[in-house]
């Protein structure tokens, strides 16, 4: 059997940092196990693996040690010397138009490469566990669910009252002023719809007081706002999450507050206070540093250790007391973490970053809790996701905009911006998005890609649903967020096909047929804000939840690509339990077939078949597993385990 001929990334070897390929308990000091299968008939004479150590290429040999017709597996040993360790091998073959050939993170080479697409492992990894098996849904507070009437409530003066399925203001000062009333509570009220998503995480958007309905313009971090319930509201919907062994991750701006926070009152009133070292004046008090000159948000300075005691630092701080019972969150998303701490020509991003994390260790020493601290990056985060700092990011640059621009619908709506690029959504071809999205996880460990949110969308964008114009492409787009690696992290509404052409306009309500103040029921009505439900996207989502859990792979496995043309997308997640294929179709007229001995895998255990998606396999591992699309649609193939294990792996 010959793997050359199939495609590029199943011709070439293969090596992840998953389960199934990197063998051994990662602590430091300890020996790993780097399995590199290579396919036939590349027979190199010799693997060599290149490590730095101390700064410094150390060399070993790979050996040999098992071969069969499709292909041969090497082994060799990572040693976890320093935090981050960097590796790489080097294929030298008989072969006189390729005699070495370099195997990295992004690919092979045939020239020297730099290191910073080197394979990485942590050897003190303490991110969470319990994210891997994450399922996360994003909640805009005020469009969820309300248990108290707004009526009911006090509204401040910057608060404009909408009717429960309002549309929401598309931009500008109405969207911030734009109030339809949801609370805590009324999150409390829904647990079981969300546990029938699969989900088992929330992640809220800021609950601190502030002068906005969106809340990043806080004015105070000691309460949380009153229009959502107030703290006592918070602590009921934490234990009500717990008691289902869900989860819990609050929002945190650590870049800025308010202007009418309570710090910075005191900054602009008291020039000798500690709060007027919070912030970065030009002139005090009336010129000040802001996020993105935006005056009504001034920008916190992270040279302040007063300030970094009071907001990220010690058992006393913002960050310390929410996670603290009775409130018990179980992590913090950071917004603009990438710009937090920086400012002209200070750059104290990864000071913020390890301020945080050695927080949370502290309190996660005391509780016995692990704690999840995510960063908001829009672009390239792999320059911030190292160290002790944020463990992941919310995944725009390797997953959101490389989906985006292969489902976009070829004629898109109008006004719809690239995630901050202003020009149209490009429709680009299926071989640069996988060489993109495989180039950029080369850049930093794999921990940081399973510990990352995955989003089809948020309340900062776009909906999922007018990026690409139809359910089918909806569908497929679905299938990618929860059968990749990464937390799927699901915007509430996009399960009921909801759209939105700009963050603000996706900020909709839940259709629930009771209303405000009414006896919660999960019953869903069939109109939404921005029009008709859509009941097969949410049975997808529900089918997709449910898979995300059965499957270890799709939850932990390593990541394989295994196919790409313009219109079909496939990759392998691989786990020493049997592995998952994953097929993505925009358009029919793509077909592949795949030697199932050169994956390499076991035979087909199981078939989820969607939409325009068909899949016809033999019976055995020498046989083939053929990827045919007749229209939009996708599929989850489960494949036996087949990888060598370790009783048996040195016979050959």
């Amino acid at each position: 059997m010959t793997c050359l001929n199939t495609t590029h990334y199943l011709s070439q070897p293969h090596h992840d940092t998953g389960p199934a390929y990197l063998l051994g308990t990662r602590r430091p000091g300890a020996e790993l196990t780097a399995r590199v299968w290579v396919p036939a008939p590349w027979e190199p004479e010799r693997i060599i693996l290149r490590q730095v150590v101390d700064g410094e290429p150390t060399l070993s040999a790979a050996q040999l040690v098992a071969r069969t017709d499709a292909g041969a597996w090497w082994e060799a040993t990572i040693r976890l010397v320093n935090p981050t360790n960097h590796y790489r091998f080097l294929l030298l073959t008989p072969d006189s138009d390729r005699p070495y050939v370099w195997f990295h993170a992004a690919g092979l080479a045939d020239h020297d490469v730099p290191d910073a697409t080197d394979f990485r492992v942590l050897a003190d990894d303490d991110a969470p566990d319990w994210v891997l098996d994450a399922v996360c849904y994003q909640i805009f507070p005020d469009r969820f669910s309300a248990h108290t009437p707004p009526c009911e409530r006090t509204a401040p003066a910057w608060a404009q009252a909408h009717a429960w399925l309002d549309e929401p203001p598309l931009a500008g000062d109405p969207s911030g002023a734009a109030w339809y009333g949801g609370d805590l509570d009324g999150i409390a009220d829904h647990l079981d719809y969300l546990q029938g998503l699969g989900v088992n995480t929330v992640y809220l958007t800021p609950v601190f007081p502030a002068g906005s309905v969106h809340r990043y313009d806080s004015t105070s971090f000691e309460h949380v706002d009153d229009l959502l319930g107030g703290d006592a509201a918070l602590a009921r919907l934490s234990q009500a999450l717990h008691e289902r062994d869900m989860r819990l991750v609050l929002d945190l701006t650590t870049n800025h507050t308010g202007v009418t926070h309570d710090w910075f009152r005191r900054a602009i009133t008291d020039a000798d206070s500690p709060e007027a070292g919070f912030y970065s004046f030009d002139h005090y008090p009336d010129q000040y540093v802001s996020w993105m000159n935006v005056e009504s948000m001034p920008k916190l300075d992270h040279r302040s250790g007063a300030m970094r005691d009071r907001l990220v630092r010690g058992p006393e701080s913002v960050t310390a007391h929410w996670l603290r019972p009775p409130y018990s969150a179980d992590g913090w998303r950071t917004d603009v973490a990438n710009m937090t701490g920086r400012a002209g020509m200070v750059d104290l991003a990864h000071q913020a970053a390890a301020d945080m994390r050695a927080t949370m260790r502290q309190v996660q020493a005391d509780t016995g809790r692990e704690l999840w601290l995510v960063a908001e990056h829009g672009h390239d985060a792999s320059g911030d996701l190292t160290g002790a700092g944020w463990q992941g990011t919310m995944n725009y640059h390797g997953f959101t905009r490389p989906l985006w621009s292969w489902l976009s619908h070829p004629d898109p709506a109008d006004g719809l911006n690239w995630l901050g690029i202003p020009t149209g959504i490009p429709r680009l071809p299926g071989g640069p998005i996988s060489r993109g999205v495989r180039e950029y996880a080369a850049h930093m460990p794999a921990t940081s890609i399973t510990h990352s949110m995955n989003l089809l969308g948020s309340h900062d964008t776009p909906r999922i649903r007018t990026v690409v114009g139809s359910r089918e492409a909806q569908l497929v787009a679905a299938t990618a967020l929860f059968a990749a690696p990464g937390v799927p992290t699901v915007f509430s509404g996009d399960e009921l096909g909801a759209t939105g052409r700009t963050g603000e306009h996706s900020r909709t309500t839940m259709p629930w047929t009771a209303p405000p103040g009414a006896a919660p029921t999960d019953e869903l009505g069939s109109t939404g804000a921005w029009g008709p439900v859509d009941r097969a996207v949410l049975e997808r989502y529900r089918h997709l939840g449910r898979l995300r859990h059965e499957l270890p792979a799709l939850r932990r496995g390593g990541m394989r690509w295994v196919y790409a043309d313009d219109d079909l997308l496939v990759w392998l997640r691989t786990h020493p339990d049997g592995d998952a294929l994953v097929a993505l179709a925009r358009a029919g007229g793509a077909t592949v077939d795949l030697p199932l001995g050169c994956l390499p895998a076991g035979t087909v255990d199981a078939v989820y078949a969607m939409d325009g998606v068909d899949i016809t396999a033999s019976g055995d591992a020498d046989g083939h597993l053929t990827v045919n699309a007749t229209g939009p649609g996708s599929a989850i193939v489960t494949l036996k385990a087949a990888l060598p294990r370790t009783d048996k792996v040195r016979t050959h």
